[in-house]
């Protein structure tokens, strides 16, 4: 319970094993993790919580389902799942801040374009039924974790503090029937006593967290189908992605060589046979047609190596990307602020997307944003290579279909990466990507 995961999603942190941990950190351990204190309210209250729940649900449900065979039961039905609906997100919210586990939202999309069609969407969905399940049970789970919670921390709190009451009243504490303390050795005994108390306590409330998370996890969260499903939906969307990046990518350079190279080096072809026709008869032309062949020739060199550049820079491959982006910031019209905090070198493909990243951004920031400062930063982030571009810029940048911005989505894509774009008007714009990464 130290640390957060995801639950519907890639998970990020240690496992739920070690998150709660019921001996192996110790209790100290457990003292100073403020999910241990975060815990214990969050048991005093979701008792109350499932208590209005479950009340809210026993009266009317039973209203709407009586009222159904007049149909004025089906609004009433509709925004009673609803209702419970919004209860079983609030308590996903109260879970990550209680035991620090991330649960999604499960639901499938509604395609549904009336209300009737989207209340049977969610009627049908399984998520929406697990959800009153979770609820139904909240309150006996409830019961039990208050109970064994006021007890243990009451018990414990008040037994070391029996030698300090029995100290200024002088008067002998009933700790329990039976159990009374009316010396100063039997008080002191106390002390050591109820440490051992909040100790048990403590454990009691990571295992009984741990248990509700897991609880949470198996009815909140996605079923373990969904979430393959999900997956698999996911990954077809992005080779689809990835197979249209490719497919600009190669008309881009058709378009560029066609336009470009093939035209120049045409041009020298046609200078050169010009020349040779001259050669002869007017050598001084034929060498003005063979010097503006040569000047042909160079700009069609340029532009092929800018074209390769394009394709894959050959720094990027001999030194890194901290080399590719320094020649990258060196070539900009603006001054930019380059941070590059990868320890070892991340593999070829993020190298190469997490370049264009950067490539495409300035190209853009320099056409558009009017910026006169840019800022490029790379790091890693756990499991990620992060790529973070900001300017000064006038902002409302917003990725269009077929353009630059989209397109760099659609390269981080390709391995499951994402791209981000804050750009309100008027300024600043940051654009993210985030690359997994398995170094």
């Amino acid at each position: 319970m130290t640390a957060e995961t995801t639950v519907g999603g890639p998970a990020v942190g240690m496992p739920l094993r070690r998150r709660v941990p019921l001996g192996p950190n110790g209790p100290l351990g457990m003292i100073v993790d403020p999910m241990t204190w975060r815990a214990v309210p969050y048991m005093l209250v979701s008792v109350f919580y499932g208590a209005v729940c479950s009340a809210f649900m026993a009266s009317a449900i039973p209203v709407a389902l009586s009222l159904v065979i007049v149909w004025a039961g089906l609004p009433l039905l509709a925004l009673t799942m609803c209702a419970w609906r919004a209860a079983a997100m609030l308590e996903r919210r109260l879970v990550r801040l209680a035991f620090g586990v991330t649960i999604r939202d499960p639901y499938r999309p509604s395609r549904g374009d009336n209300l009737f069609l989207r209340w049977k969407d969610m009627f049908v969905d399984p998520a929406t039924w697990k959800d009153l399940l979770y609820l139904l049970l909240l309150l006996p789970i409830g019961v039990v974790e208050f109970v064994v919670s006021v007890a243990l921390w009451c018990l414990g709190l008040g037994m070391i503090i029996v030698p300090t009451v029995l100290l200024f009243g002088g008067n002998p504490v009933t700790i329990t029937d039976g159990l009374l303390v009316d010396s100063a050795p039997e008080a002191l005994l106390c002390v050591p006593v109820g440490v051992g108390v909040l100790l048990v306590a403590l454990y009691a409330t990571r295992g009984m967290g741990w248990l509700h998370a897991l609880l949470a996890v198996a009815l909140l969260g996605a079923g373990e189908k969904n979430l393959l499903a999900a997956r698999a939906a996911q990954l077809r969307a992005s080779r689809a992605r990835a197979v249209d990046a490719a497919e600009a990518e190669r008309r881009r350079i058709e378009r560029d060589l066609h336009d470009g190279a093939q035209q120049r080096l045409l041009s020298v072809a046609m200078d050169l046979g010009r020349a040779q026709a001259k050669m002869d008869s007017d050598p001084q032309g034929a060498r003005e047609l063979l010097a503006q062949a040569h000047a042909g020739a160079k700009a069609a060199i340029s532009e092929l190596r800018d074209l390769a550049r394009g394709i894959h820079p050959a720094i990027l491959t001999d030194r890194g990307l901290d080399a590719a982006l320094s020649s990258l910031a060196a070539r900009a019209p603006v001054r930019v602020d380059l941070s590059v905090e990868v320890s070892h070198r991340p593999p070829p493909a993020v190298e190469s997307i997490a370049y264009f990243v950067v490539a495409e951004s300035l190209t853009n920031m320099v056409k558009h944003s009017e910026a006169t400062e840019v800022s490029v930063r790379v790091s890693r982030e756990g499991q990620r290579v992060v790529v973070e571009v900001h300017d000064n810029g006038v902002g409302a940048a917003v990725p269009r279909a077929g353009g630059g911005l989209a397109g760099l989505a659609d390269r981080a894509a390709t391995i499951d990466g994402t791209l981000s774009v804050d750009s309100p008007l008027g300024g600043p714009t940051l654009i993210r990507a985030e690359l997994p990464c398995q170094w």
